[in-house]
């Protein structure tokens, strides 16, 4: 049975306490038409040869869900991951959003040379990994190269966003160039715009950012100021002197708030 948009709840936690087909049906407005015109995901059955390819992770009782899609069953690594939960303000916050291009090589940033886990190059790092991918253009915490998709997906999210009663949510960026990427969407910061600002008075000429780049240091080069991901993957490697944490920022629905700290960047 299709849930209709007014019977929506307002939260996830009262989402994840619906009857299961009702849960699903609410969370499977956020999968995009392209996983299914793109690579040929049945966006009915969810399944791609008759195997399960989509799976909502969202126990009853949870303040939290998961959204995972992969190309093919068996694939290593997901398309699309999408990880939301309720604050305890009664906002909705997405934790972490992932977006992998299937047919794009892959670099084991997300294991050491162990095989421990990095936590995607949080807890622990794989420098020979992550010099591969940065020479191929990723930034920070990327396995693959990814679907940029988030100008179409963003609509999609806002209005189901909407659909739950809330005029705005809430995203902490990983790392400064999520952190960027969500200043071009339109997003605004309740915390870090001035350490956002002045992270970009440090790396210019005579800052003590650019101070601190060098031609023997791989992930701070000495042109690295002049670009996000150059920016980004030296703020990776510690030049700030402590971790890109304690950031958040949120989306007003339907507005773009024109918050740029790195005017005319270069990607």
């Amino acid at each position: 049975m299709q849930t209709k948009v007014s019977d929506w709840p307002t939260s996830i936690r009262e989402i994840n306490s619906l009857p299961p087909a009702d849960r699903e049906d609410i969370y499977r407005t956020l999968l995009p038409d392209w996983l299914q015109t793109r690579y040929e995901i049945d966006l009915t059955t969810l399944t791609v040869d008759g195997h399960r390819v989509v799976h909502f992770r969202a126990p009853t009782g949870s303040r939290a869900a998961e959204i995972v899609v992969k190309r093919r069953a068996d694939d290593l690594d997901p398309m699309l991951y999408l990880n939301i939960a309720d604050t305890f303000n009664n906002q909705i916050m997405v934790l972490m959003l992932i977006a992998n291009d299937p047919d794009a090589p892959r670099f084991n940033i997300d294991v050491d040379e162990h095989g421990n886990s990095t936590t995607l190059g949080t807890t622990g790092r794989n420098k020979a990994a992550e010099l591969s991918a940065m020479a191929a253009g990723l930034a920070p915490g990327q396995v693959r190269r990814g679907l940029r998709f988030f100008r179409n997906a963003l609509p999609l999210f806002e209005q189901f966003i909407q659909r739950l009663g809330h005029d705005m949510f809430l995203i902490e960026p990983l790392a400064y160039h999520n952190a960027i990427m969500f200043e071009r969407y339109g997003f605004g910061y309740i915390r870090g715009h001035r350490d956002m600002e002045q992270i970009h008075t440090e790396f210019q000429p005579g800052g003590m950012l650019h101070a601190k780049l060098s031609p023997d240091k791989p992930f701070r080069q000495p042109d690295a100021w002049k670009t996000v991901r150059g920016r980004s993957w030296a703020i990776h490697d510690g030049i700030l002197g402590h971790p890109f944490t304690g950031f958040q920022m949120y989306k007003l629905i339907g507005r773009h708030l024109g918050i740029n700290t790195f005017p005319d960047a270069v990607w």
